[in-house]
């Protein structure tokens, strides 16, 4: 087991990582940009150093002063977390000819499996049915044209590297088809300097469904069956639960199976999500993997009981998988809900500032993973997202009542929240009979 790490993250995801470092007996190393240095997180780190000002390309995205930075703490290891670094290959690459561990999967397979062309590859090779699609990148030309006429209208154009919904234009004709190509290559290539995009059938209505996996160095992978993030605004997800209410336990297996042949294929190692749309006739279809942790990982460990965060150290360490797939059972339903600071009221904008009143929920079943306090100023510069709540409970309907009750006590002012449209959400009556897909909150806010 390693003795100290360094996790290049920030807020909710790196206490998490503390938090687990410790239970290991691990010294954990925290970096913070200028903006952060008064997070108390960086209190509880056995070190904690600066690596530049609040700008992400000169902090958080600077692999030259993380790495300096585990240098002089002589760290052994990199925890990532999520976004960020995370499914970056040179930052992964640069880790272990620097003689420290990534922890993540090998370069080769995160580059596989983040290419999103490359993954539907492997895919195949493992016999997962993908959303039907062009074989490789497309232009904007007449191949192109003939595709989307050959599947059908509307189809998806997505960007091969990336993800979050960016590079991503749903087309209904052959009139818009040459414009969202071009829009879409143009945001990719801004978001992640990689401006190839694929075409999919877009599948109306579907469901996203996940399954969370965990792989180790000697060829042994599990799975924690499976999430669902079918509730989404603009492909970010608003609410999470597991597990998937409409799957049976045949279709469950499948699912799970056919994950497990994807991640045994690319040769992975480490946490990953390997993610899929359900039709409404519940026939399932790979879309991508995600080479890293998710921000909605608790609701899988609330529903099986193990610690994700201390699997990737371990597994990271060189442990192998002392899990079987018997030894991991689904109890009960988790439902976590993201508090953001947006308005919902105003689309959704931004709300910064700082925050002078703050109560959180507690209870029986209620886990509230967060980085912020009373005092503390919520930062126009990073993601928006300031809690995750989740609650565990036998149903789901008594998850969905647990959930509202502690969405109802969290007070956090006087800035705007999510919290509102999260309620909004959980007494609607199509989400109580679970009658969801991922264009629920477009059609129904």
């Amino acid at each position: 087991m390693f003795s100290k790490i360094l996790i290049a993250n920030r807020g909710e995801i790196a206490l998490r990582i503390i938090r687990a470092c410790h239970e290991l007996n691990i010294e954990a190393v925290a970096v913070y940009s200028e903006a952060d240095k008064e997070a108390p997180y960086l209190q509880l780190a056995d070190e904690a150093i600066c690596i530049g000002p609040a700008d992400c390309s000169k902090s958080y995205l600077n692999i030259a002063s993380i790495i300096s930075a585990a240098e002089i703490t002589d760290v052994e290891a990199i925890h990532p977390g999520y976004g960020f670094l995370a499914e970056n290959t040179e930052f992964a690459q640069i880790c272990g000819e620097c003689g420290i561990t990534f922890i993540g999967p090998p370069v080769e397979a995160m580059k596989n499996l983040g290419d999103k062309v490359m993954a539907r590859k492997i895919a195949k090779q493992a016999k997962v049915r993908c959303v039907p699609g062009s074989v490789g990148t497309i232009e904007d030309g007449p191949e192109a044209l003939k595709l989307a006429n050959d599947m059908g209208y509307p189809v998806i154009i997505k960007a091969s590297a990336g993800g979050g919904g960016r590079g991503m234009r749903i087309v209904h004709n052959d009139i818009s088809l040459r414009s969202a190509i071009n829009s879409a290559r143009a945001e990719a290539e801004v978001a992640f300097g990689n401006g190839d995009v694929y075409m999919e059938k877009f599948i109306v209505e579907p469901r996203h469904v996940e399954v969370q996996v965990m792989a180790d160095s000697k060829g042994h992978a599990v799975h924690f069956y499976e999430r669902d993030c079918s509730i989404q605004r603009r492909h970010q997800k608003m609410v999470e639960e597991s597990p998937c209410p409409i799957l049976d336990k045949k279709t469950r297996e499948e699912l799970c199976g056919s994950a497990l042949r994807i991640i045994k294929e690319s040769k992975y190692v480490n946490a990953a999500t390997v993610e899929f749309l359900l039709d409404k006739d519940k026939n399932f279809y790979f879309i991508e993997a995600n080479a890293r942790i998710q921000v909605e990982h608790p609701v899988t460990e609330m529903v099986t009981g193990h610690d994700l965060i201390k699997l990737q150290l371990q597994i990271a360490s060189g442990m192998p998988l002392t899990l079987t797939q018997k030894n991991i059972k689904l109890n009960g339903v988790a439902i976590e809900c993201r508090v953001n600071a947006e308005d919902p009221d105003n689309n959704f904008s931004p709300c910064p500032g700082r925050i002078t009143r703050y109560i959180p929920p507690g209870g029986f079943g209620v886990r509230v993973d967060t980085h912020v306090h009373q005092g503390w100023n919520v930062s126009p510069t990073y993601d928006s997202m300031i809690a995750k709540v989740i609650v565990h409970q036998k149903t789901r309907t008594e998850a969905i009542t647990t959930m509202k009750r502690a969405l109802g006590e969290f007070i956090i002012e006087p800035i705007k929240t999510t919290i509102p449209a999260c309620l909004e959400i959980l007494s609607h009556n199509l989400f109580v009979k679970s009658e969801v897909d991922t264009g629920f909150i477009e059609r129904n806010f």
